[in-house]
């Protein structure tokens, strides 16, 4: 009997501590899958930023040139408007050239805006330009004013950061009446993979005006 009662006792003892090794290992392996998702995101976002950035550092040279391609976008917008063209599709082609809607958030803040003083969407965006959607009343289509030239005078432009530049200055916008509107502006830029500049922050406001 006695015998017996040790035979039981070592089969349970061997029962106990395999079950526990199971339970183990299923735990290990749970906590493992549970985190296997937020391991591959953080890997997928790094692959995406990859396909979508330059690792090559922005010069001050690629900069003025992307104010330029900017201000002769806007010219040419409000020429399609006075020939009666498809100026929406040229404004949207604009945009989609000139901001990083597609590859991240844009920081949009336009100088003739009061009551949505935030553009954050394409859309939105695109009002403030041309003009047209409902959901934005007060946009009378800034680019369809139209313009002859916009000519940017950069205060300083700050490109150490390799990946993002940042110009702040004042642009000048001719009418076609030789009027000419100074407004202050800062833009931030990043090097798409293609290696073109792309807006991802853009405010304008007019001057200070003391009463």
């Amino acid at each position: 009997m006695q015998k017996m009662n040790l035979k039981m006792l070592v089969v349970l003892s061997f029962s106990s501590a395999v079950l526990t090794g199971c339970a183990t290992a299923q735990s290990q392996q749970l906590k493992s899958s549970m985190n296997e998702p937020a391991a591959n995101t953080a890997a997928a976002s790094v692959v995406d930023n990859r396909l979508l950035y330059s690792d090559a550092c922005i010069s001050e040279r690629e900069v003025v040139e992307a104010q330029k391609l900017w201000g002769d976008g806007i010219v040419r917008i409000g020429s399609v408007y006075s020939s009666d063209g498809d100026y929406t599709t040229a404004a949207a082609d604009f945009i989609q050239d000139m901001y990083g809607y597609d590859l991240s958030s844009v920081l949009f803040k336009p100088t003739l805006a009061a009551k949505v003083q935030f553009r954050s969407s394409f859309d939105a965006a695109l009002s403030y330009f041309v003009g047209g959607n409902e959901a934005y009343s007060e946009d009378k289509g800034f680019a369809i004013k139209p313009y002859t030239k916009v000519k940017f005078d950069n205060v300083g432009i700050i490109n150490n950061s390799c990946s993002m530049a940042v110009a702040m200055g004042n642009y000048y916008f001719t009418d076609t009446n030789g009027g000419e509107t100074k407004v202050e502006y800062t833009f931030a830029y990043v090097k798409d993979k293609s290696g073109k500049l792309r807006i991802v922050a853009h405010q304008s406001s007019l001057p200070y005006s003391p009463i």
